[in-house]
């Protein structure tokens, strides 16, 4: 064989090596990829492995895998007129690539034009919310809000959105430092309301007490007179009877209460007529005195 065709033969085997080359790629499972034709898709790829295409086309490759979103921090007034810091972040996945190709191009566009979609979501919905709510369970329906506008505005751009969050919603230092003055303010006057609340009761306590204590002597104090009189008056009944029934002995039980009455300690002076009354039992068992 002649040095020319064997260069011939060569120059074949190289080009068809090349074109082999160029019509054979490879996706790998975390891909998937959108063949191009003179810059028009003509094809979706997302099965891993080998496969060929013409060696004119080109191939571009888009993430198959969730991906993150953390767009910046920013500033936002609420209904109730307080200023919070809002830092949010998305996660979601290029679900249909060709339309993602056509409308956005690239990943680093659609992570600006989502960044947007976001923001603006948060902004319309969490500027008719109050601090309270987001401090609340309400904070939840708002999210879902959230995502549900964030996922149809997202849904033109071949993109799916996951989940999205509110990571931190902090206050501004110097509206911080205001709504703690507030809430300490708040805090004072509702403790100067309890303490006030707390001494009206007790002046109420203490004005029933000795109004209970008033009713509760006076009470006390004549039931112990009646029961005094009505003592008195039983043991009036019983000296009468007593007295009907043995006079002499009435009297000398009568003396001898005298006695103990006024014969206390040994010290007792007393200056009486040796023929009182008060001395008749002193004398004979009869009553009458003894004479010296």
């Amino acid at each position: 064989m002649k040095k020319s065709s064997l260069a011939v033969l060569g120059v074949i085997a190289i080009l068809v090596g090349v074109g082999a080359w160029t019509s054979l790629y490879t996706i790998h499972q975390t891909k998937q990829a959108v063949v191009l034709q003179f810059g028009n898709p003509v094809a979706v790829v997302q099965e891993p492995g080998l496969h060929v295409k013409l060696p004119w086309q080109d191939v571009r490759m888009y993430e198959r895998r969730t991906l993150n979103l953390d767009p910046p921090i920013f500033e936002l007034l609420l209904s109730d007129q307080k200023r919070i810091r809002v830092d949010a972040f998305a996660r979601y996945r290029i679900e249909k690539p060709l339309e993602f190709l056509k409308v956005v191009g690239t990943e680093v566009i659609a992570v600006n034009r989502l960044g947007n979609i976001v923001n603006s979501a948060l902004r319309q919905i969490i500027a008719k919310a109050s601090l309270a709510d987001l401090l609340s369970e309400k904070r939840a329906n708002l999210m879902e809000q959230i995502q549900a506008e964030v996922a149809a505005r997202a849904a033109p751009l071949g993109i799916r959105i996951i989940d999205i969050r509110i990571g931190r919603t902090d206050l501004p230092t110097e509206t911080s430092q205001a709504v703690f003055n507030r809430m300490r303010t708040e805090r004072e006057r509702e403790a100067q309301e309890l303490r006030a609340q707390g001494k009206e009761n007790a002046q109420k306590i203490r004005a029933a007490a000795d109004r209970d204590q008033v009713v509760i002597l006076a009470t006390a104090k004549r039931t112990s007179e009646q029961l005094r009189g009505e003592g008195d008056g039983e043991r009036t009944l019983i000296l009468g009877k007593a007295y009907g029934k043995d006079p002499e002995f009435f009297q000398f039980y009568k003396s001898l209460t005298e006695y103990s009455e006024n014969l206390i300690g040994n010290d007792t002076t007393m200056v009486l007529s040796p023929n009182s009354d008060f001395f008749k039992f002193f004398n004979d068992i009869n009553g009458s005195q003894k004479k010296e």
